[in-house]
């Protein structure tokens, strides 16, 4: 598996082609007669939710590409041998300095997303309410700021999300409503 479209073969090297295969268009490799599988890579992420009057979601600005500048809930890739609830709490604590144990979160959605630069994601959406969570919001690994954001005060900045996550982040505000 890889998570870019290839174009050489990981077994021998040699430069990949296009057949159809079960109605589909795959890649091949000619010397050693291998599909190489262009498969999406898991990702996982957590929304902590203030459930007030107006329930906000802790959102990050993204720090490294892709999207560097764009809001986004906090979330990242699944490692091998890692359940994806404790990939999104893992990768809650690191982009956020928030923790919550895996067991008490809920899935909200699990969808592809929309492909980057050819990279293709399965994401698995979390969400947990913030009084179940342990620490104070911070910017870390890879984002430039960690706040909470209620659609009112969202909408009322230039900022942007990616339009996947803007959606998500209104659906994990109208569940807690």
């Amino acid at each position: 598996m890889v998570s870019r479209p290839a174009e050489f073969c990981p077994y021998c090297g040699t430069a990949l082609e296009s057949i159809t295969l079960e109605g589909r268009e795959r890649t091949r490799c000619p010397t050693c007669e291998e599909v190489v599988w262009h498969n999406p890579v898991p990702c996982a992420g957590v929304a902590v939710v203030d459930a007030g009057d107006d329930p906000a979601v802790l959102c990050v600005e993204r720090g490294l590409p892709p999207g560097v500048g764009e809001w986004t809930i906090p979330g990242g890739h699944v490692e091998a041998g890692e359940e994806p609830a404790v990939a999104a709490a893992r990768e809650l604590e690191e982009e956020t300095g928030v923790a919550v144990d895996p067991g008490v979160l809920s899935i909200v959605d699990a969808t592809t997303l929309p492909p980057r630069d050819g990279k293709h994601v399965l994401s698995i959406l979390y969400a947990v309410d913030r009084d179940e969570t342990d620490g104070e919001p911070r910017a870390g690994s890879d984002a430039q700021a960690a706040r909470f954001w209620t659609p009112s005060a969202f909408d009322a900045t230039d900022e942007t999300f990616r339009p996947v996550h803007e959606e998500r982040f209104r659906t994990v505000v109208d569940r807690f409503r």
